[in-house]
């Protein structure tokens, strides 16, 4: 009982300690380290960085996201505006390739086409995501190209061990298939869970990760 009550109580503060998330209306729970947020937020990336918060705590070994984004008053905007407001954010970010397209239904942004590289989708999402009246963005973007899967294996195994917060003994291990890279092993913390994901990632041709590792906490 300790234990969930200091994971619990340690969430709870580094939401109120984060410039960045408004936590008057977030509500913890947390079982053996299987931490639910509830509740509302005022924006999208506050609904993102919750998320992140919780994920920063000793202990924390998965977060379940279940906060709604209600905007607050004057804070709405029309699906065509927000639409025309999302596709001027994606033309002017030089990292977002042509062809990426965003589409607004209730606040609810979706991004279609395709691109290169998974950074580019990543980049995407970032362009739009700060925007006023944004819900949630929903990245519907495909990664073009064929992969060789030993090839993507050695890269993405060769960045892994590059990384400053993977350590040398970790036991994450890299499997491709086609255009698909499964991670599998043991993480101590989510900073290195998101170094191994985000490793994994940056391999030419990657389409999917497969993220079945475990943080430990």
């Amino acid at each position: 009982m300790g234990e969930t009550k200091d994971v619990r109580e340690a969430v709870q503060a580094e939401l109120d300690f984060d410039p960045l998330v408004n936590s008057a209306n977030i509500g913890v729970s947390n079982i053996m380290g299987e931490v639910a947020l509830g509740g509302t937020v005022p924006s999208y990336p506050q609904y993102l960085e919750a998320t992140a918060a919780a994920r920063r705590v000793a202990g924390v070994r998965r977060v379940h996201n279940y906060l709604e984004v209600l905007l607050p008053p004057g804070g709405e905007r029309d699906d065509p505006a927000l639409t025309t407001a999302a596709n001027n954010a994606l033309a002017a970010d030089v990292t977002v390739p042509d062809g990426v397209e965003a589409m607004s239904r209730d606040g609810n942004v979706r991004l279609t086409g395709t691109v290169g590289f998974a950074r580019q989708r990543t980049a995407a999402v970032a362009a739009v995501t700060g925007l006023a009246g944004v819900r949630k963005v929903k990245n519907s973007i495909q990664v073009r190209g064929d992969a060789d899967p030993a090839d993507v294996t050695v890269q993405v195994q060769g960045a892994l061990d590059r990384n400053a917060l993977v350590p040398d003994d970790s036991d994450v291990e890299v499997g491709t298939d086609a255009s698909t890279v499964t991670l599998t092993g043991h993480v101590r913390t989510w900073a290195e869970h998101d170094a191994a994901v985000g490793a994994a990632w940056m391999g030419i041709g990657v389409q999917e990760v497969r993220d079945h590792l475990t943080v430990t906490g």
